[in-house]
């Protein structure tokens, strides 16, 4: 299936939610029956592909925070750099410690060092172990949440303003390996036929 396709149904799935919660707003018998039988219509298919779409955002969100991090503290940074790392959901990422802007060089050396949090072991972990545990066994699940991860690392190139720091493109490549190989254990097929 489709991104867009899904999007299309996440977006009918919304309306649906939107429905629901304006039934508990509204006091008008005649209105709360029309919009009732509305959510009845919620099909199994429609909650499924708004749970894929919300789950690749998120996706997309945290392996897109966890690579700008990573590429920040590595101090090979465009000039906007204290921009891209303020917009940064860094509590998404598991991180909770003092404010990226605030490092010393040997305290953002040690974040990315191989023990470090955001070294390239410990960040490809962090996020295939998102889409992992999101995903299950189920194989079309686990290939939207690699879908997702790559997208995410495109997006971080592009508010990078082009390649990002070499740790960063390994910590892709590890990502990518540990979900290929989950993904073929189950049977599933990696490339992209369709492409």
């Amino acid at each position: 299936m489709k991104i867009s396709q899904i999007a299309n149904s996440y977006n009918s799935s919304s309306i649906k939610e939107n429905v629901k919660s304006e039934i508990s707003l509204h006091k008008d018998e005649k209105n709360i029956s029309k919009k009732e039988s509305e959510i009845t219509n919620l099909t199994a298919k429609d909650i499924s592909n708004g749970y894929f779409l919300q789950y690749q955002k998120e996706i997309v969100k945290s392996s897109s925070s966890n690579l700008l991090a990573q590429g920040g503290l590595s101090f090979n940074a465009p000039k906007d750099l204290s921009e891209i790392l303020s917009g940064l959901d860094l509590v998404s990422t598991g991180y909770n410690g003092k404010s990226l802007n605030e490092l010393s060089s040997d305290e953002a050396n040690d974040l990315i060092s191989e023990n470090g949090f955001f070294g390239i072991a410990n960040t490809a972990e962090r996020i295939a172990s998102f889409v992992l545990n999101g995903a299950g066994d189920d194989v079309e699940k686990l290939k939207a949440g690699r879908d997702g991860v790559a997208k995410g690392f495109e997006d971080a190139k592009k508010i990078w303003g082009g390649e990002l720091p070499e740790i960063s493109q390994k910590t892709i490549e590890k990502t990518l390996e540990s979900l290929d190989k989950k993904i073929a254990e189950l049977g599933g097929n990696v490339l992209n036929v369709s492409a």
